[in-house]
């Protein structure tokens, strides 16, 4: 039995984009230029606990892909497979940025196969002053009152800002010893 593919030039990029960086915007633009259109898929995963809600990393995800006229940032509540199907999606795009990133990601690639066999997935590298980026650390960074404006877009820091304003930077406050005090 032949199998049915989906449209090769429609690729989807899923994530959780909690928030998306300037890492999955490389990514993105890359697509962008291989694909007449790319759907950059926010998945509504709260088992992952995000920081931010669907509706807000849909939005923020919109804010920083703007400039792209073939890309479609949409949140998705179900299975991956699904979507893929719903859209009609013939090719889903992974990033890595490390070595450390390709077992999960070839395994992640290898249910997809099982589960959406009419798209193939398409593993991209970010550009190399982004290959370190990481939504959990930014958010960590973010948490604490670092400087993430070279990671993510002004509107991604503002809302970051917005989500945790009251910093260690913004006090006088010493940080607390872990444990409590000791002599």
């Amino acid at each position: 039995m032949k199998k049915t593919l989906g449209n090769p030039r429609l690729a989807i990029y899923p994530g959780t984009f909690d928030p998306i960086t300037n890492g999955h915007t490389d990514l993105v633009t890359r697509a962008s230029s291989l694909f007449d259109r790319v759907v950059v898929a926010v998945a509504d995963n709260s088992t992952k606990g995000p920081s931010f809600s669907v509706g807000e990393r849909v939005a923020l995800a919109r804010l920083a892909l703007a400039g792209l006229p073939n890309v479609e940032v949409r949140g998705f509540e179900s299975l991956l497979a699904t979507f893929v199907e719903q859209i009609g999606a013939g090719v889903i795009i992974r990033g890595l940025r490390a070595v450390s990133d390709f077992e999960y990601e070839f395994q992640l690639a290898s249910m997809n196969r099982h589960l959406i066999p009419q798209a193939e997935t398409l593993f991209l590298t970010p550009a190399e002053e982004y290959s370190f980026i990481s939504s959990s650390l930014l958010r960590e960074i973010g948490r604490l009152g670092g400087n993430i404006s070279g990671f993510v877009h002004p509107a991604v820091q503002q809302a970051m800002r917005q989500r945790w304003p009251k910093t260690l930077n913004d006090s006088n406050q010493q940080p607390e010893a872990e444990g409590g005090d000791h002599a």
